[in-house]
C-alpha cells in the first residue's frame, strides 16, 4: 500500500485527487495539507511513502516545500503535479529531489501510473512535461539552470511584484538574504537592472507582462 500526502490549497481539487487515489487497491492517502508549512508539520506523524506536490500554493512555495521535506525526510518520494510544463519549473523541482512531475491536463491514468513508478524510486515526466524539456533541450537554453531552486523561487515571486518583505516572510529568509538572492541571480543570469531582468524572466515564461 502506498500511504499518500495530497500538498494541494484547493480543498475541492484534493477532493477530487484523494477520491481517485483511495479507488485504487494499492493507493490511500493518509495525510493532506493545504502549505509547505502543513505540509512539513504532517511528516512528524509518519507513515507518509509519497507526495503529491502542487507547485502554487497559496502563501507558500512548492519548491519551498519539497525542499523542507526532503531534508527531513530523505526516504520521501515526491511526484509534482502542476499547471506548469515550464522547463524552468521541471528542472528546479527535479534538482530539488523531486522523482516525478506531471501536469494538471495529464490524464488520470497517467497520474496514477507515475504515482507507482516514483513510489517504486523511478523517474516519471508526463507526455507533455518531456517534449516540452526536449524542446528546450534541442534550443540549447540552460540560462536559468545556473540559478539555485532557492534563487529561483526568489526571481519568480519578485519579478511577479511580491516585495521583499513578503518573499522573505513565505520562503523562511531575512529581507537581507533575499537581496543578496538578487544580487547573485542578476550576476548569474547577466543583467544589470530590474527591468531587463522582468524582460528575461517573461521570455522564459515565468512572468506575463501587461501590453501598452
Amino acid at each position: 500500500m502506498i500511504q499518500i500526502m495530497l500538498v494541494e490549497d484547493h480543498a475541492v481539487v484534493r477532493n477530487g485527487y484523494r477520491r481517485l487515489l483511495d479507488a485504487e487497491g494499492d493507493m490511500r492517502v493518509v495525510a493532506e495539507a493545504a502549505s509547505a508549512d502543513e505540509a512539513y508539520a504532517c511528516l512528524s506523524a509518519g507513515g507518509i511513502d509519497l507526495a503529491v506536490v502542487d507547485l502554487n500554493l497559496r502563501g507558500s512555495s512548492g519548491l519551498d516545500a519539497i525542499r523542507r521535506m526532503l531534508a527531513r525526510e530523505r526516504g520521501l518520494k515526491v511526484l509534482v503535479i502542476s499547471m506548469h510544463d515550464n522547463p524552468s519549473y521541471v528542472t528546479q523541482a527535479i534538482r530539488l529531489g523531486a522523482l516525478g512531475y506531471v501536469t494538471k491536463c495529464s490524464e488520470p491514468d497517467e497520474m496514477l501510473e507515475a504515482i507507482r513508478v516514483v513510489a517504486a524510486g523511478r523517474r516519471f515526466l508526463s507526455t507533455d512535461v518531456a517534449q516540452a524539456l526536449a524542446s528546450a533541450a534541442l534550443e540549447e537554453d540552460a540560462l536559468m539552470a545556473r540559478l539555485t531552486p532557492k534563487e529561483f523561487d526568489v526571481l519568480c515571486m519578485v519579478v511577479n511584484g511580491e516585495p521583499t518583505a513578503s518573499v522573505a516572510e513565505t520562503l523562511h529568509l531575512s529581507q537581507k538574504t533575499v537581496s543578496n538572492h538578487m544580487t547573485a541571480i542578476r550576476q548569474k543570469l547577466e543583467v544589470d537592472n530590474d527591468f531587463k531582468l522582468i524582460q528575461l524572466a517573461a521570455r522564459f515564461g515565468l512572468v506575463t507582462l501587461s501590453p501598452r
